[in-house]
């Protein structure tokens, strides 16, 4: 539903797949009439859930809001790999000569909690010389990507039957979920590719916050699904960077 006055809060998304995060947020400009409002955290096209949007005087909070942890929910395949190390590209059959148990997945997942230095993938929208990477990549450019600092809070493994993989994982700004199924598929010599993710956290953030476009589309007055900038502040200011459970 368009307000006929200025918004200033949160909307939490729950972004569908197949869709990338700026035209996720332009739908949003032309269901609200709220111009001045920006995406704390990229979701991939592939990717599905928590994305927050921060419309008018909220455009403020965008760098508290992303530096805040993240939990996602994963599936990944250990007999395949691809370019982009995930579903969006043709996968590669990798031959692995012998098929590790659960408790190898479970041990090398928690080999990497921590701080991490970690290579972001080639195909991603991380700028080299003002050029995305993905771009120079398909144009067959070289391409070098450094490891950076993140952050792994901890990992999850909830089901695992080869090749198929199903984990939640909580960690910082940065992290790419499926440079983290590449890493661990190569100390454990197997494949590894992500085939779908959904964001369910962001700081205090839950999927109980997040609305669909049909939801603000249908809904009689903005209040129904945004969280007013006061509001906002006061629950980022009491919960600012506290790490969420590991899932018993």
């Amino acid at each position: 539903m368009k307000s006929t006055s200025p918004l200033n809060g949160l909307i939490i998304l729950n972004k569908p797949v197949g869709i990338t995060s700026a035209k996720a947020l332009y739908r949003v400009r032309r269901l609200t009439g709220q111009r001045k409002s920006g995406h704390a955290g990229t979701l991939d096209p592939g990717a599905s859930g928590l994305l927050v949007l921060c419309l008018g005087e909220a455009t403020k909070l965008v760098e508290s809001i992303m530096d805040q942890p993240k939990v996602y929910r994963a599936t990944a395949r250990l007999d395949v790999t691809s370019e982009s190390f995930d579903a969006d590209e043709p996968l590669q059959p990798v031959e692995v000569s012998a098929v590790p148990s659960y408790e190898a997945v479970v041990e090398t997942f928690g080999a990497f909690e921590g701080v991490i230095e970690q290579i972001p993938p080639r195909i991603s929208a991380i700028k080299i010389g003002g050029q995305p990477a993905y771009k120079l990549a398909r144009r067959s450019q070289a391409v070098e990507l450094k490891p950076r600092p993140v952050t792994i809070h901890w990992v999850c493994v909830h089901t695992y039957e080869w090749p198929m993989l199903d984990f939640e994982m909580c960690c910082s700004r940065g992290t790419y979920v499926r440079s983290l199924i590449r890493d661990v598929g190569q100390r454990l010599k197997t494949g590894g590719c992500l085939m779908s993710l959904v964001r369910r956290r962001v700081g205090p953030f839950t999927e109980d916050n997040a609305h669909t476009f049909e939801d603000i589309e249908a809904a009689k007055a903005p209040s129904g699904y945004v969280i007013s900038l006061d509001q906002a502040k006061t629950t980022l200011d009491r919960r600012a960077m506290g790490i969420p459970r590991r899932p018993l």
